[in-house]
Formats: structure tokens, C-alpha cells, sequence
């Protein structure tokens, strides 16, 4: 089915940028583990999704298709305006690594949890707890 771009518009105007389901589950998870953090620091380059200020390290829950991970979801490119979207992607991953070492520069950690990841808590959780205890 082709939407209109008034429905394209709207669906993507629907699209959030925080709280998503693949956040809400790490956080679930980190907090199970006894870990408490800090929501999207504003002060940190990339407004991390989970901050851990006592241990220096920063948590990213990133979505497979806007981040362009190599999974199928990231690497599907839409049918409609194929180098706008290329391009864009291209931008967030320039970005995301930038951030990374804008953070390593401070002295923190940095830690990327793909969408896609988010289906197995028992892999999120050694990686969390490797990450962490560094």
C-alpha cells in the first residue's frame, strides 16, 4: 500500500525519539541488576539513554534502522527518497562515532545496545555486566 504523504508525514511525526520499547527493556534489565543510572544526560555529548555517573560509563540503545546496523532492519533502505534516507543514516553513524569518542576524551565508557539485541536479556545482561565492572 503507498501512502499519501500526509500519511507518511503523520506516521512519521509518530516515530519517538526516547521511552521506546528496546530502551525500556535495558533500562528494566540494568535495574533489575541493581545498577541505578541517570535518563539522557543533556551535559554528555549524545545525550546518552543510561549514565552511570559513579562509574563513568554510558549506555546507547540504538534503533537498528536509524543507526544503520548491519542486522536485516538496518540494513533495509526505504523504496521512497532511497538518498535521502542513505544519506541520513550515513550522518547518524558519523555522529554516533564522534559521540563515542567525544566521550572516551572526558574519561567514560561507552556502550551500544542495538534494537535488535534486545530480544535476548540473558546476552544484554553479560554484556551489561562486563561493561560495567570494568
Amino acid at each position: 500500500m503507498t501512502e499519501t504523504p500526509e500519511q507518511r508525514s503523520r506516521i512519521m511525526r509518530a516515530v519517538k525519539g526516547g521511552d521506546t520499547t528496546p530502551e525500556l527493556i535495558v533500562r528494566r534489565l540494568a535495574h533489575r541488576m541493581g545498577y541505578r543510572f541517570r535518563l539522557h544526560r543533556k551535559d554528555l555529548p549524545g545525550r546518552p539513554d543510561l549514565v552511570f555517573p559513579r562509574l563513568h560509563k554510558a549506555v546507547f540503545v540504538h534503533g537498528c534502522f536509524w543507526h544503520g546496523h548491519d542486522c536485516a532492519r538496518g540494513a533495509r533502505v526505504p523504496v521512497r527518497n532511497r538518498d535521502y534516507w542513505t544519506r541520513k543514516v550515513a550522518r547518524n553513524r558519523a555522529r554516533d562515532a564522534s559521540v563515542s569518542s567525544s566521550l572516551e576524551a572526558l574519561g567514560w565508557g561507552s556502550l551500544v545496545i542495538w534494537e535488535c539485541e534486545t530480544k535476548g536479556e540473558r546476552d544484554i545482561e553479560e554484556r551489561l555486566n562486563r561493561f560495567l565492572s570494568t
